[in-house]
Order: structure tokens, then sequence, then C-alpha cells
């Protein structure tokens, strides 16, 4: 096995060669054949090790035991002990989601600390055969068959080209001692069932069955590689991205074939996970929105549109006090006391300064705000109304900001002035107002 070992590092992972690299090792079979493998390549390596204090005195015999093996081989030794039933209360999540996230982040602190090039684990084929069937029966797509990939940002895991046996005879061939974990032997999660009751089943009917396996998760890696080649093309011509947010144009969009499918490639990797609803938004109205947890999906006319969440900015008010001649935060608006009213645009208003109660306010246009808009003869509009009516975009309103005076809208900023502060005939002050962008 190391002969195959070294030659699927050059051929695959010719890169870790140099690399300083920890490894994460339990003491049980896998992670002692890796750690084995590598000494004998004579990589540059050091441990860690997790003590996640979920079976007792075993798992500090498992400690004791790592401990031990590294000081004989002068190995840098990294370990740490979690309270994992606190940890899972106080998330809120399973045991062995929690263990996954404590042991990982760890990991990169290290990697931070001192300076590791990647991180090494001992997955194999058969655990990369259970995840496939642990996916296959919740239900997954192709992302879920393709297995536990070898790279995953700085953790490698190379072994996963050689099964099970395979290690347990190089670990025998050697003579290697190790630690059984005794949960292993219980059914009580769903990857035990699989490994003592499914593949033992497969490979009994088909003695190559992990052979078999293996080359067809590469047929499956090569086509979920064409998917994605896809998924960029399609992209170039339907998505148009702005400065903080993308527009997927639905007219082009439902013109494919597997148009949610291509959804979904876009969409899950800004945390969206309520498909169903995300499908029916592209037959919906305007207005229907779907969250995830840091961004928000709109549907606006003819587009679906992708932003960050932003927390609410409604109720945050900025005050400008009647000194207040330049104003940079939260927008860039000044203040001028001019003789004679000029030409007005969108960016500029002139006010009858008499008719201001001070400290004005600056806020983002709410749901019920009311105005008067100039040149309508004194009537009075819904703000949503009057936005609605310009035909002005979700994405845009979310932007709009009002300037007011004692809870009386003076202006929506960039778009219209409120009838009840123009300048009229008897105006003896008047004040320029002007934004810029």
């Amino acid at each position: 096995m190391l002969e195959k070992f070294k030659k699927h590092l050059e051929l695959n992972l010719p890169f870790l060669v140099g690399s300083r690299l920890l490894i994460a090792v339990s003491g049980g079979i896998d992670s002692m054949v890796c750690l084995h493998l590598l000494q004998q390549l004579q990589f540059n390596i050091a441990v860690a090790h997790c003590n996640f204090q979920l079976r007792g005195y075993e798992s500090l015999e498992d400690a004791l035991f790592v401990e031990k093996y590294t000081s004989s081989h002068n190995i840098p030794l990294y370990s740490v002990s979690f309270d994992t039933k606190l940890f899972v209360k106080e998330k809120g999540l399973s045991t062995q989601v929690a263990a996954r996230k404590l042991r990982y982040d760890w990991f990169y602190e290290l990697v931070e600390l001192y300076d590791f090039d990647y991180i090494i684990t001992a997955h194999h084929a058969d655990d990369s055969m259970e995840s496939f069937f642990i996916n296959l029966s919740r239900g997954t797509g192709l992302e879920g068959l393709i297995g536990i990939p070898v790279v995953n940002d700085k953790v490698i895991r190379p072994l996963l080209p050689f099964d099970r046996a395979t290690l347990h005879e190089y670990a025998t061939e050697h003579s290697i001692i190790w630690r059984e974990d005794s949960s292993n032997a219980t059914d009580d999660y769903l990857r035990n069932k699989i490994r003592h009751a499914v593949t033992p089943v497969l490979k009994e009917l088909q003695p190559q069955f992990t052979v078999a396996f293996l080359k067809t998760q590469t047929f499956l890696k090569d086509s979920q590689a064409l998917v994605n080649d896809a998924v960029k093309i399609v992209y170039e011509q339907v998505v148009m991205e702005r400065e903080d947010a993308i527009e997927i144009d639905l007219e082009l969009l439902i013109n494919l074939q597997n148009y949610k499918s291509y959804l979904y490639y876009w969409l899950k990797i800004y945390g969206f996970t309520s498909w169903e609803d995300i499908f029916k938004m592209v037959h919906s109205k305007t207005g229907k929105v779907v969250y995830s947890p840091s961004h928000i999906l709109l549907k606006d006319r003819s587009f679906l549109i992708v932003r960050p969440f932003k927390e609410q900015e409604t109720e945050v008010v900025y005050e400008i006090n009647w000194d207040q001649r330049d104003v940079k935060l939260p927008l860039n608006i000044t203040f001028c006391r001019v003789t004679n009213q000029s030409q007005e645009s969108k960016s500029v208003i002139f006010v009858d300064e008499n008719e201001l109660k001070f400290p004005l306010t600056l806020q983002k246009w709410k749901v019920g705000d009311r105005f008067y808009p100039k040149g309508m003869n004194g009537k009075s509009k819904k703000v949503s109304k009057f936005l609605k009516d310009k035909k002005i975009s979700l994405l845009e309103k979310d932007a709009i900001w009002t300037l007011a005076s004692k809870n009386k809208i003076v202006w929506i900023i960039g778009y219209r002035q409120d009838e009840r502060f123009i300048v009229k005939p008897n105006t003896k002050n008047i004040l320029k107002i002007e934004f810029t962008q």
C-alpha cells in the first residue's frame, strides 16, 4: 500500500511535498495508518488530537495513547478537550454536527497560529461510500453523490482511494497499534447502520464493489464538472451583477428547460434553502420575498433580485440642526441660504426656511408614510404609492431616504419635494438643499 499511496500523492497531491502538515489523529486505525504512511515518506508533520469527552475514561485513554505515540516518535502534538455535551446544549446541534464544528474550528486555529499549510484527515473509500448512501437515503442531487472531496480548502484527504480492508491489512502487516472506538460498534447512528448492514451485503454480492463504486464516483464528478460549466455559461447570459446585488432576468430564465436547477446552483451559495417558495416566485406577483440567513431574494416585475440582508434601517433617524450646513452621513446634503430660486432638479430643491422646524430628521422611508407631492394641487399621497407609480424597483426603494420637519416630509430625496414647503411669492428666507451622490 505504501507504494500506491506514494504514487497517489505524486500524481494527485504533489503540493503536499515540502508543506507543513497537521494530521488529525483520533487513535483509531484509519488515522494511525495515515500517520504511519506519512512518517514513512518523511513528510513534515504534526498531530492534532481532540478529546470530545463523550466516552468517559475511554476518551481519556485515547488521548493518552496518542500522546504516548507522538512522544516516542518525536512528533509535535497539539491536544484539546471539548465539553461537547455543553456545546450541543448551547447551540442546539446534534452531537455529530457539534463535534465536527468544534474539531474543524480548532484545526483552522492551529493552522493560523502555527503556520501549517494543510490539515490531513484519514477519511477513506468506505467513509465516502457511507456518505453516498446517507445522502441517497435523505434525497439528494448530484452533489450529494460525488462523495467526500479529496481537497476542500486546506483540508486534504489522501486516503480516499483506499478502503477499510486495505488499511486494516497495512496496519496488521506493519504491527500498527490503534484504539477501538466503542461507539463504532453500535447502531445508534445512521452511518454505523450502513457500515454494518448495507455495505457488507453489497461487497458480498459484488467482491469488486469498492472498485466499481470509486469508478462510478469518478464519472459522477466528471458530470458535476459539466454541470458547473453550464451553470457558469448560462449565468453570464441571464444574470446581471450590480454593485451589491444580482438581477436574474426571468424572461430569459423561463425559456430554459431546467431553469429550477440553474436557480438552485446560483442561489445556494447565498444560503437559500426554501426552494419550493423560490421556484414559485418565478411566476408570482411583484413583491414576493424569500430570506436566507445572509441575503434577501425579491421578485420585482421581470427580475429576481438578490442582495445582502440588512438590518431594518427604517428605525435609524439622523437629526440635522439649524446651524448644520454640510451633512456627510448617511448622505451628502448641503444647506445654503440664497436670495433667488434657480432651476430645481432631482438633486436640488428650494424651500421656505421659515416653514421648517429644526432639528430636521433624515431616515429611510416607511410603509404608511404620506406626503403632499409638489405639483398635485395639495393632494396627499402615500409614499409607497408614489414609488410604485414611478415604477421604482424594489431594490431602489430600499435605498430611498426622506428629509422631514416635525414628522412632515419635506423631500423624498432624489425624487419629489413636498408642496407644503415650496417657495412662495411672500417667502423671505429661501433655503437651497442639495443632495450629491
